[in-house]
């Protein structure tokens, strides 16, 4: 299993925008959700091992965590003609499969995954309500055959502390997973 990391893209960073077509066919922008007190942006896939050794208790996170209010989105950015499994309607039958309450977006151009520095799957951005980037990283520090349980905490701290009106800690450890399955010709220049 090859392991990349996060870039870490600097803290304070404005939210890229995006508009994006969600597994339900809708699509889902940036814009929509400007009025959550916070944003998670979670770069996912369906065949990672990283993706689905977290996959339960990131869906749980989700779920309760839209239920708070806060703008939950998923999404895929992988080359989907040599990665089948990660392909729109395998995404929807994933997103069904595991009850999903926030949109699982598909970036078939891989532009907003270049635009937020994306690396690995998974890799997850919290912003607070003016959609300054105020946490970047991993899920926990749970892995694949780690024996380390998935619980979500340091995600969940970020944004808890965003929902409490305060900064979350500095002190941030990158996300490590499969590297995005960049097009052809097309990994940014951020990526090895």
């Amino acid at each position: 299993m090859a392991r990349t990391p996060s870039t870490m893209l600097p803290l304070g960073t404005e939210a890229p925008d995006f508009s994006l077509p969600n597994v339900d066919g809708s699509t889902v922008s940036l814009s929509e959700l400007a009025d959550a007190p916070a944003l998670v942006v979670a770069f996912t896939c369906n065949h990672c091992p990283f993706v689905k050794h977290i996959a339960d208790e990131f869906a749980a996170f989700g779920n309760e965590y839209t239920d708070k209010g806060v703008a939950v989105v998923a999404i895929s950015s992988n080359d989907v003609e040599n990665y089948p499994d990660d392909s729109p309607e395998k995404m929807a039958a994933e997103a069904q499969a595991r009850g999903f309450k926030f949109p699982y977006l598909y970036d078939a151009t891989q532009d907003v995954a270049k635009a937020y520095a994306a690396a690995c799957t998974p890799d997850f951005y919290v912003f607070d309500k003016d959609r300054q980037l105020v946490y970047r990283g991993q899920f926990d520090s749970s892995r694949p055959e780690s024996g380390i349980p998935v619980t979500g905490e340091d995600l969940r701290a970020a944004v808890d502390a965003v929902l409490a009106g305060n900064t979350p800690s500095e002190l941030q450890s990158p996300s490590i997973g499969c590297n995005i399955k960049w097009k052809p010709g097309s990994a940014p220049s951020y990526f090895g």
